[in-house]
């Protein structure tokens, strides 16, 4: 059984707009899972509403299941879902800015019951994966750069010891070496503390290099899933998603975006 099954659901805001219609994925326990397309695809969506945060929009899932661990959630406060092992990491690095690093990841932790001794214990195994926000850890969030800030609110959702973290664009405004270093302390989650990773990222090539399967969302709906390895060869991915044109040349974002796209996919 897979640890979220996200079942052929419709998402509505104001009760008007229909943004996901019929949308189906499964996460594996232990698993890094892609999840890729444009902007505007339903990608934030289908985080919130894993996360129960579609309520905080006037959202709502109006058909289909989304089940967690066996048991259905999409009706459930955000708070419960927490509680229950699932963790959204936001896009746009939103930390408390006028707290410390240090008080925003004990802010964190409250999402769990904890001894002092255990939140210290998860304050040092963030430090562990993060050095410096141990050196930064009495400096006002607010103040840290963005790299940090990323950073900072990925030790948040470690502190929360989720089971599926849900991380929204991790490489958003970073450098071309943080955004590495980002994936790659990602990738040693995943493998070293056993946290399923649910990855939303425009940077295709790299989430495709940490994860094991991959599903590609179009105007709502998932088009394609395979096998990172799979996809990475399929002609029509490498083509609108990682700048490679027939003959195997990279092309510019900008002559990928302008391509006239063909969809196989959709045919």
């Amino acid at each position: 059984m897979a640890l979220l099954s996200v079942n052929n659901i419709e998402v509505i805001y104001d009760d008007v707009i229909l943004v996901l219609k019929g949308l189906s994925l499964e996460v594996e326990e232990g698993a890094i899972v892609a999840l890729l397309g444009a902007n505007g695809a339903g990608k934030t969506t289908t985080l919130k509403a894993i996360s129960g945060l579609l309520k905080t929009e006037e959202g709502e899932v109006t058909d289909g299941a989304i089940v967690f661990d066996g048991q259905r959630i999409n009706d459930l406060e955000p708070e419960k879902i927490v509680r229950r092992g699932v963790f959204q990491v936001m896009e746009g690095r939103r930390v408390f800015v006028d707290l410390t690093a240090r008080e925003n990841l004990i802010a964190a932790a409250h999402t769990q019951k904890c001894t002092r001794r255990q939140l210290d214990e998860r304050i040092e195994q963030v430090y562990a994966y993060f050095p410096r926000l141990k050196e930064r850890q009495n400096g006002l969030a607010g103040y840290l750069s963005g790299g940090e800030q990323q950073m900072l609110v990925i030790g948040r959702g470690m502190m929360a010891r989720p089971r599926l973290m849900m991380l929204d664009e991790p490489s958003l405004g970073l450098s071309p070496l943080l955004v590495g270093e980002i994936f790659e302390i990602i990738a040693r989650l995943n493998r070293e503390l056993g946290t399923t990773i649910l990855l939303v990222e425009q940077n295709a090539r790299m989430a495709l290099n940490i994860a094991s399967h991959g599903y590609i969302m179009e105007n709502g709906k998932i088009v394609l899933d395979d096998t990172t390895e799979k996809l990475k060869n399929n002609e029509d991915v490498k083509r609108f998603y990682l700048g490679v044109g027939e003959e195997g040349q990279k092309r510019s974002y900008r002559q990928v975006k302008h391509y006239k796209r063909r969809k196989r996919w959709l045919s």
